[in-house]
C-alpha cells in the first residue's frame, strides 16, 4: 500500500512538472508589427527591468515580461544575464554581500 502511495505521489509530481514545460515560440525570428526582432541587447534590457515589468504586467494586458519576437539564443542569453545582474550579481546582490 505504501509503495502505491509513493508511486502515485511521484506520478502527480511528474505531471505537475510536465505542465510547466515551455512550448515552442512560433514567432521566434519573425519581426513584430514595427518590423523589429529583439536581440541580445534588448534581452539584456528586458532581463534587467524584469522585476518592474512583472509587477506592471499583473495589472496591464499590454505589458509582457518576455519579447516573443526575438532572435532566439542570444536574446535568451541577454535576458538571463540581465535578470541575473539585477537579482544576484549586480544591484541587489552587492548590497547583501557588504552586510556579511
Amino acid at each position: 500500500m505504501k509503495k502505491i502511495a509513493v508511486a502515485g505521489l511521484i506520478l502527480i509530481v511528474l505531471l505537475l512538472l510536465a505542465g510547466c514545460a515551455p512550448g515552442p515560440n512560433t514567432v521566434e525570428k519573425t519581426p513584430n508589427p514595427q518590423g523589429k526582432i529583439a536581440g541580445f541587447w534588448k534581452g539584456l534590457w528586458h532581463g534587467f527591468i524584469s522585476p518592474v515589468t512583472f509587477i506592471i504586467s499583473l495589472f496591464t494586458k499590454n505589458v509582457r515580461i518576455y519579447e516573443v519576437h526575438n532572435n532566439g539564443g542570444w536574446y535568451n542569453f541577454g535576458f538571463v544575464l540581465g535578470a541575473g545582474l539585477f537579482l544576484q550579481g549586480g544591484i541587489l546582490g552587492s548590497r547583501k554581500a557588504r552586510r556579511r
